[in-house]
């Protein structure tokens, strides 16, 4: 086994939220990771497209973006050696079989039992589309007011 950079698209949106019927909205910041830059911007826009809407949430179009960036990750050589490290036995997905690997499943499932993030006003976990969006990543208390 070895260790490799791999390239990921880090998606950041920086938004401020304020309770209904305030002015002054609380900054917060999430970032989610894509493996292709077309589904890191198409992400970006339909989450900005639907912050838009709202009239408690302001984003901040400076801040949020989609940037390269690298993870680390392990390489196997072959499927044996996976196999030796994990003490598992695992199998090579076949072409046309991803739709219905244990984690599509999983989240098939996961997206069906949540509200879109438009009824649920942002609060996560909720949906876009097809992405499940978790919790903020950020404690930053810095906050904006709506002009």
């Amino acid at each position: 086994m070895d260790i490799a950079w791999i390239q990921v698209f880090v998606l950041t949106l920086a938004e401020c939220v304020a309770p209904a019927g305030k002015s002054i909205c609380q900054e917060q910041e999430f970032q989610l990771q894509f493996l292709t830059k077309a589904d890191c911007e198409i992400a970006l826009n339909q989450l900005v497209s639907l912050k838009e809407e709202s009239e408690t949430v302001i984003v901040n179009a400076n801040r949020s973006n989609c940037a390269p960036a690298a993870r680390q990750s392990d390489v196997f050589e072959s499927l044996e050696a996976i196999n030796q490290a994990f003490d598992a036995s695992w199998e090579a997905p076949e072409a046309g079989e991803t739709d219905s690997s244990a984690s599509q499943i999983s989240h098939k499932s996961r997206l069906e039992e949540l509200k879109s993030c438009e009824e649920t006003e942002g609060i996560t976990p909720c949906k876009v589309g097809d992405i499940i969006m978790e919790g903020t990543g950020g404690d930053s208390v810095e906050v904006w007011r709506r002009d």
